[in-house]
Formats: structure tokens, sequence, C-alpha cells
């Protein structure tokens, strides 16, 4: 039942779209469709991911008043009460951003089984309509071939993840004596900027080169994503939206 489930609503699609890009790309540069698909998953999921940034920028802004209701005498139930209350009135969700990985990672693991055992567009995964490929070209551009490991494209894939946890909102804390919230928000951020990016570079080299080339693909897309919102932030503050 769940394999069914998996094939029909991630891994044949997935396999489908792939092999109508790789069929129209000049070359059928694998390299190519890997990107294009990257961009068409990223832009599905845009207003997602939109939300999603946007909501971690008012937490930031809601930190002062969450800790004025956490240092308050009321009662636990009372203070969550008023947390969910704040939530509901500044129309935000702190979970959003869980949601938006949750949902990332299935499509990372199905395009991870499509490369696992080389690309084979086999006529009993395609669609009627789906066209198959004449030409696979594994050399993207002719110089990194994504049916192995690539050192340059896991590199890349760790660096990209760097930025893109740099340019994401800075956790606001309170002045004084640091709260245990406080302390928990800046070791997540140094360990989402320093670590996590070794752990993706590590991973991306553990996999196909096909797979950590949507990787630092979709973390350019998000590095882009993010700066348009910072900069349209400074344009138009939450504050006043």
């Amino acid at each position: 039942m769940i394999t069914h489930i998996w094939d029909v609503a991630l891994y044949k699609p997935l396999v489908n779209i792939l092999a109508f890009i790789v069929s129209v790309v000049p070359g059928g540069d694998v390299g190519v469709a890997v990107i294009i698909l990257t961009l068409i998953v990223k832009t599905f999921l845009f207003p997602l991911s939109q939300r999603s940034i946007d909501n971690q920028a008012k937490m930031n802004l809601l930190n002062p008043e969450l800790q004025k209701i956490k240092n308050s005498k009321a009662s636990k139930e009372e203070q969550a009460q008023q947390t969910l209350e704040l939530y509901k009135k500044h129309k935000t969700n702190p979970f959003s951003g869980c949601f938006l990985v949750l949902i990332q990672i299935p499509i990372i693991f199905a395009l991870y089984y499509v490369f696992l055992k080389g690309l084979k567009f086999d006529s009993s995964y395609l669609y009627s309509f789906t066209p198959v490929p004449q030409n696979i070209n594994m050399n993207f551009l002719g110089i990194l071939d994504l049916g192995s490991k690539s050192l340059i494209l896991a590199i890349l894939a760790g660096i990209t993840q760097f930025f893109q946890a740099y340019f994401m909102p800075k956790p606001s804390t309170q002045s004084g004596a640091s709260s245990f919230q406080d302390s928990f928000a800046k070791s997540m951020n140094v360990q989402m900027k320093y670590v996590f990016p070794i752990i993706v570079a590590f991973i991306a080299y553990s996999i196909s080169g096909a797979v950590a080339l949507y990787w630092v693909t979709n973390n350019l897309f998000a590095i882009g994503q993010q700066l348009y919102s910072n900069k349209k932030r400074k344009l138009t503050p939450i504050s006043k939206q």
C-alpha cells in the first residue's frame, strides 16, 4: 500500500517529468533537466516557502512579546492561551517551516531513487503520453558526471546551504540576562549556519551528482527568494502590513 502510494504520488510523476524534460533538452543533458525540474518544484512550492519566510520574520518580531508572556505571573495554561492569541492576531504559525521541510524531503528521496541504479526510463513507469528520451547525457555541460559522486557539487551544496542560513532573519533576543529560549535560538542559528552545511556536503557527496545538483539549485533558488524577501521587508516593514 505504502509502495503504491509512493509510486503514484512521487516516483512516477518525477520520472515522467524528468523524461519529458530530457527529451526536449538539446543533447539530452540530464544536468540541465535536473535544474529545470528543480525550478519547477520550487515554483510549485513558492507560495508555501514564501509564507514560511514571512512567518519566520514575524516570529522574530514577536519574540519580545512572547518573552513578556513567559515572564508574566500567569499560569502555564494562561500563557499558552495568550501565546496562541498572539499568533492568531499576527496570523503566524511557528511550525510552517517544518511543514515545508517535510514536503521537500520525500522529493529528494524520490529523486535519489530515480538515479540510484542509473537513469533508465522504463516504459512500465512512463505514462502513455510521455516521450521516451532518445538521448540521455549524464555529463553535465560535458564536465561533470552526474551518474557518480561529485566532490565539486558536494562542496557547492555545503557552501550554498551556508549562505541560505546566513541570509535568513536572525533571531531577536532580549537585552540583559539571556534566557534558555534565547540561548537555544542562538545555538540553533549557529548550527544551521556552520554545522548543517557540513552535513549537507557530506550527504551530497554520498549520493549521485544529479541529486547534489538538485540540492545546489534548490539552495540557490532559496537564497534568491530570501534576498528578495529581505529587500521587500525593508521597503514594507512587516509591522505596518
